[in-house]
């Protein structure tokens, strides 16, 4: 371990700050920190969802609260996603090809996020119901293999396809990361998690980190704000994963 080890949680509690900001899990943040401070490949995955869960959970309460979700756009894309994210999830992938998508995953992400994106103050579109459960069991299945809630997939989809604002899309993707990271851990069995002392000490720090980002993110932030941290955040995690 390159790193020193008490590095990890100041930049577990940025990771899950900015995440939270735009109703993101920040799995795919946790998994490039803990690829840097050398976890085994086999608790990297359980480790990052239960992490996922947590300021995922806590990132809808607080943009539900502000009357930022929307049930009926919300509901198509988890019905396929939550049994998706379960077979997804009992996948065991070759550690070389696991790190090759997660990159492109993210890099991805990046890109559809930096691309014109539409004005939140446009008229919004009807959602085509098949389509987001098409997209839904996609984003579900890859997420439960890779061991991330599928936000980072689909916010910039939501916001290309004009079916929600950008605060809307932090409330729903903030629901769907939850969901999706409970069935991908059912999938994997609860005897994949390891509850050592160090996974606490990430929760409480994540927690901290989830709920001063999430009031932020619901309360606080500019629309032009949210967008440029989400970038970042995932740049910051794809350059990590592919430097290791």
């Amino acid at each position: 371990m390159w790193f020193d080890p008490f590095l990890l949680y100041p930049l577990l509690l940025l990771v899950s700050f900015l995440y939270a900001s735009v109703g993101h899990g920040g799995a795919s943040g946790y998994l490039a920190l803990m690829s840097l401070f050398a976890f085994s490949a086999a608790t990297m995955r359980p480790s990052a969802l239960v992490l996922n869960c947590i300021v995922s959970g806590i990132a809808f309460i607080q943009y539900s609260r502000t009357g930022h979700f929307r049930p009926k756009l919300f509901l198509p894309f988890a019905i396929t996603s939550i049994p998706a994210a379960f077979v997804g999830g009992r996948i065991e992938l070759d550690e070389g090809l696991y790190r090759k998508l997660l990159a492109l995953v993210l890099l991805f992400s990046i890109y559809r996020l930096l691309s014109k994106l539409p004005e939140t103050r446009e008229e919004l579109r009807t959602l085509n119901v098949p389509l987001a459960m098409l997209l839904g069991g996609s984003i579900g299945f890859l997420s439960g293999m890779i061991g991330i809630g599928g936000g980072i997939i689909l916010s910039p989809l939501l916001l290309l396809l004009h079916w929600s604002n950008l605060r809307q899309t932090a409330a729903i993707s903030a629901l769907f990361i939850f969901v999706n990271s409970l069935s991908g851990l059912a999938g994997m069995g609860t005897q994949a998690i390891g509850w050592s002392s160090q996974m606490m000490a990430m929760i409480a720090t994540a927690t901290a980190g989830g709920l001063a980002g999430s009031y932020g993110g619901a309360m606080k932030f500019s629309d032009t704000a949210l967008r440029r941290i989400l970038a970042a955040v995932l740049l910051i995690a794809a350059v990590k994963l592919m430097a290791t």
